[in-house]
């Protein structure tokens, strides 16, 4: 692999790169790398993949369950307890969902109020202090006497568990080359979703050993193992460099003319200079201690007048990109196709004919997982060697639009899940179809969740951190919705019917990839201006 030193072509709007050098035509292509690695040798660029890995593993949850596993561990392993805690506290179902979307609700706006802390202080401080409030709460809800207890802990351990959502996608974007990113999204959305789907089959089976209580009290015990390794051996990702493409950051580029507001279509004519080298680390610049890089926080260069706007331009960026909108409203409808049958689950199948306990209740999580899986182990490698693929055909220019082919040959998967799901539980069929149903349904949500957060991972880089803060509240406020919604909704037109408009909404809503797919690229195009703008800002320019 190599590094990037070619002129970029002012032309192409942001998230087109190179990342092949085919002028060799009898020679194997070779990877070029982007973003463009400084010569620091503790740039997380130039870390070596082991590093990468194991940082990005800790901050996703892969391996030691926190900050991604156990926050949705957490969420969604309360719905297998509510029979006993109904039984014990006197605590309607009706309350019980009500603190659910209490803390759907608080999703929306957690990642909004803390992220600047992370743009202004690092990436480690936020984790190690999120980690730590979990664990708090943790316990006190393995404590838990009233409603105020319940709506409390819940509300505030979202707010704090949005941090999950967008700060992954911070460290992705800050350690991974675009060749890396479909796979590492697809792992961070795959254990996202083992907190959701596997937390009901531990928490049942706690539940019926040892009470609702210890459900809690291990999940303490995970978030304070998590937080003790966090401590130990998580670095800080945070790096300042140039803003790829910039016209005005980038001194290799010339400004863009007025002329060329309009970008074109056809890949930028390579210029007759060597596409890739060798990355060269300059071995003057001292490596950081152990010490140093456990530093407790970093500081940005960045003034507080400028984090201070990173509360607000999340919603103009929202707004303001139709990708971002679009691949928001997309990943919220796709967390709400695991949402809203979770908490069917709990309803419907407690009562005849199924007469599930909080055991069986839990493994109905099973479907959600094996299906998951199936559609990570398919969809990650796939992705980033369709990425290569399409390059290498396209000259070896890479655009963003390259990952949502793979989005769209899943999008039939997921409505006939729903499909299946719904009408077979509203016909009482046998438990088998509602479990395939639902494996059916999260085995299309994995390629198509994890292309959307890379496409805009990819697309809109310098500004990751705001998209996703506006994706985090509008997926959060697409999954409250719904869940407030479900059940008078169903009692007003049934089971069935209720998951066959779920279905055909999301269908309507997942087709928008199509369009992103043949457009995309001129979206990019029109909006580089306001992209640029944006960026610059973020770094305090």
């Amino acid at each position: 692999m190599s590094s990037n030193n070619q002129l970029v072509d002012p032309n192409w709007p942001p998230g087109t790169v190179r990342i092949e050098d085919v002028s060799q035509r009898d020679q194997k292509a070779d990877v070029i790398l982007d973003p463009k690695p400084t010569r620091d040798p503790n740039d997380p660029l130039n870390w070596s993949l082991w590093r990468k890995n194991y940082n990005f593993e800790l901050c996703s949850g892969m391996l030691l369950r926190d900050d991604g596993f156990c926050i949705y561990f957490s969420i969604d392993v309360a719905t297998v307890t509510w029979g006993p805690v109904n039984a014990e506290l006197n605590m309607s179902f009706a309350i019980l969902n009500d603190s659910y979307a209490a803390g759907c609700g608080s999703l929306c706006v957690g990642a909004i109020i803390l992220i600047p802390f992370a743009i202004k202080f690092g990436r480690r401080p936020v984790y190690i202090f999120s980690t730590a409030l979990q664990c708090g709460f943790s316990i006190w809800l393995a404590r838990m006497q009233n409603v105020a207890d319940l709506m409390l802990t819940n509300i505030l351990s979202c707010i704090v568990g949005a941090l999950a959502e967008v700060m992954v996608q911070m460290t992705v974007a800050d350690i991974y080359f675009v060749h890396q990113r479909g796979l590492a999204n697809t792992v961070y959305y795959w254990c996202m979703t083992v907190g959701t789907t596997l937390s009901s089959l531990a928490g049942g089976y706690i539940t019926d050993s040892q009470g609702w209580r210890w459900v809690w009290w291990w999940i303490a015990i995970l978030f304070g193992g998590g937080l003790v390794v966090f401590i130990l051996s998580y670095e800080e990702t945070m790096f300042s460099r140039p803003i790829d493409g910039d016209p005005i950051s980038d001194t290799t580029n010339t400004p863009i003319d007025k002329k060329d507001s309009q970008i074109a279509s056809e890949p930028f004519v390579e210029k007759q200079q060597p596409a890739s080298t060798t990355i060269e680390i300059d071995h003057s610049i001292p490596r950081k201690s152990y010490r140093q890089r456990l530093a407790l926080w970093a500081y940005s260069p960045i003034p507080f007048s400028v984090i201070a706007k990173h509360s607000y331009e999340p919603f103009i960026i929202l707004f303001g990109f139709p990708a971002v909108f679009y691949m928001a409203v997309e990943y919220g409808i796709l967390t709400a196709c695991v949402t809203v049958p979770i908490t069917t689950l709990s309803s419907v199948m407690t009562l005849p004919p199924y007469n599930f306990g909080a055991a069986a209740i839990g493994l109905m999580g099973l479907p959600l997982f094996i299906g998951t899986s199936l559609g990570a182990l398919i969809s990650g490698p796939l992705s980033d060697r369709l990425a290569l693929f399409l390059a290498k055909r396209h000259k070896g220019i890479f655009e963003p639009e390259m990952r949502l082919w793979i989005a769209i040959a899943f999008i039939p998967f997921v409505p006939a899940g729903m499909f299946m799901f719904g009408i077979g539980l509203n016909n009482g069929t046998h438990w088998l179809l509602p479990a395939f149903g639902l494996a059916v349904s999260s085995f299309g949500s994995v390629p198509l969740s994890s292309s959307a957060l890379t496409y805009l991972t990819d697309a809109y880089t310098d500004i990751i951190a705001d998209s996703l803060v506006g994706l985090t509240f509008i997926r959060n406020l697409i999954s409250t919705m719904f869940v407030f919604a479900q059940q008078p909704w169903i009692d007003r037109v049934g089971l069935s019917w209720f998951y066959v408009t779920f279905g055909l909404i999301t269908t309507a809503i997942l087709l928008g990839n199509v369009v992103f797919a043949y457009f995309g690229k001129r979206f990019r195009a029109r909006f580089a201006g306001k992209y640029y703008h944006y960026a610059r800002r973020g770094m305090g320019m």
